[in-house]
């Protein structure tokens, strides 16, 4: 099924879909979005998605009167109903910067719009079975609180690496892991799952759903950012995202992690968060 994008009020192809060359989000790379998973039909977390939205647009300098979250909900609801919606995939609204280059920081006349497309698995079935790579990234990710549609800074030391990493993982100069260019990062030590606090990361989404399942599944939660100097004693290590859900995390740069196979843990995160995936189907 083909991508579906309301723009401008109405419905309509993604490929008729066009925004000026003028728009900070082209000039300034200045835009927040979500990603929002669709399971048969109904978005995933979509409150919680939506209200950082919100945040994330405020926090860019971008009006918030452009933005009312009920409203968007209501065409989310609308568009999935649509028989030319993908009913499994995602649902991705952004506010731009629109066309008003303000050196001031403030955005007083952003672009909504919002894509439907269908999803691909974001693991292959090589990646579940053997785990994955994470590339360091050795600088402070720009701003964390801000879901920004710039992944630049991400994308560059893997597009100067040999092509064997799933994505970059931030680490400061200071030796703390704080994030994956587009996932939540945990390292485990026997039953305690350690990961970087909200502030210095994003508010994940996914991130939020595994730590309320860890907690009520008997797992020891410790919110601090974990150190490259534990990567070695580590016995496992794992990634979160709304679309890729749980990937276990086998080497980060040089370092193997545990055994270099996938975690029984992380296994055990997918299968629980899979079996109370309707808990926060909305």
């Amino acid at each position: 099924m083909s991508e579906l994008c309301y723009f401008e009020g109405k419905f309509m192809p993604v490929e008729e879909c066009r925004i000026p060359v003028t728009d900070m989000l082209i000039q300034r790379g200045v835009g927040t979005f979500e990603s929002i998973r669709i399971y048969n039909g109904r978005p995933f977390g979509l409150t919680p998605h939506l209200e950082r939205f919100e945040n994330s647009v405020k926090t860019a300098g971008i009006n918030t009167s452009e933005i009312d979250i009920k409203k968007i909900e209501t065409i989310i609801r609308e568009g999935l109903a649509r028989d030319d919606c993908p009913k499994e995939g995602m649902v991705k609204p952004y506010m731009t910067g629109g066309d008003i280059n303000n050196p001031k920081g403030h955005f007083p006349k952003p672009r909504f719009f919002m894509i439907f497309a269908p999803v691909a698995s974001a693991k292959t079935q090589d990646e579940i079975d053997n785990g994955i790579a994470l590339l360091p990234n050795r600088m402070y990710r720009p701003n964390p609180l801000v879901k920004s549609i710039n992944y630049l800074f991400g994308l560059i030391p893997l597009g100067q690496s040999d092509g064997s990493y799933f994505e970059s993982v931030y680490v400061t100069p200071d030796g703390e892991f704080t994030e994956g260019m587009t996932s939540n990062f945990y390292l485990v030590q026997g039953n305690k799952i350690i990961t970087a606090p909200v502030g210095k990361v994003l508010k994940g989404v996914t991130r939020g759903i595994v730590l309320t399942l860890a907690r009520e599944n008997g797992f020891e939660i410790e919110e601090r950012c974990p150190r490259e100097s534990e990567l070695a004693k580590a016995d496992e290590a794992f990634i979160t995202g709304s679309i890729k859900e749980i990937v276990s995390v086998v080497r980060v740069g040089d370092t193997t992690i545990g055994n270099g196979k996938p975690s029984p843990i992380a296994r055990k995160i997918q299968d629980l968060y899979t079996a109370n995936r309707s808990r926060w189907l909305e």
